[in-house]
């Protein structure tokens, strides 16, 4: 038996869930709403404001795919609740970010400015020059932007300059050694 796929997910005050046919599961909270369509053959049973997810048989695929629609589904009820944030720091001299209107734009060493533009469902905040948090509903589109930002100027091992998540630590290399006589 999958231990995640048995835990039963309680659902908080204000939040709202519908499972229509298909498995399609819409989420209404605080935050926003969320839509999903997970697997048609995995059994979704709300009772009051729980909910358990079974699988009706202990086939392979079954059984892998029961701790994933439990874990999809309890993501999109933290997000409607709670929400997602991820907080990228920049380092380097010179290296920055600031947001114009809807658009982050940061300064990485290169000869332009690079600029991302906010997309729906995420805010982008920038609370100093080397410090983006990233939020919004959606587990997946909250770590999927932040891996593009990131992607813009990875973190280097000799100095440790670029994007990195605030919680990431960066293995450092020793550079080069002087020459030997």
């Amino acid at each position: 038996m999958s231990r995640i796929g048995r835990m039963p997910i309680t659902v908080p005050a204000g939040v709202e869930i519908t499972v229509a046919e298909n498995n399609v599961v819409t989420v209404k909270g605080p935050k926003g709403t969320l839509t999903q369509a997970l697997r048609p053959e995995m059994i979704i049973e709300q009772e009051g404001n729980v909910i358990h997810v079974k699988r009706p048989s202990d086939d392979k695929m079954h059984v892998a795919m029961h701790g994933m629609t439990r874990a999809l589904l309890h993501n999109m009820v933290v997000g409607v609740s709670e929400g997602f944030k991820k907080t990228l720091e920049i380092n380097g001299v010179g290296y920055r970010a600031a947001k114009e209107g809807n658009e982050l734009v940061m300064n990485l060493g290169y000869s332009h400015p690079v600029k991302m533009a906010e997309i729906e469902g995420i805010t982008i905040e920038v609370p100093s020059q080397n410090q983006i948090v990233i939020s919004g509903p959606d587990k997946q589109k909250v770590g999927q932007f932040a891996a593009n930002v990131r992607e813009k100027r990875p973190p280097e091992p000799y100095k440790g300059k670029g994007i990195k998540y605030a919680d990431e630590t960066i293995r450092r290399k020793v550079g080069k050694t002087g020459a030997k006589k």
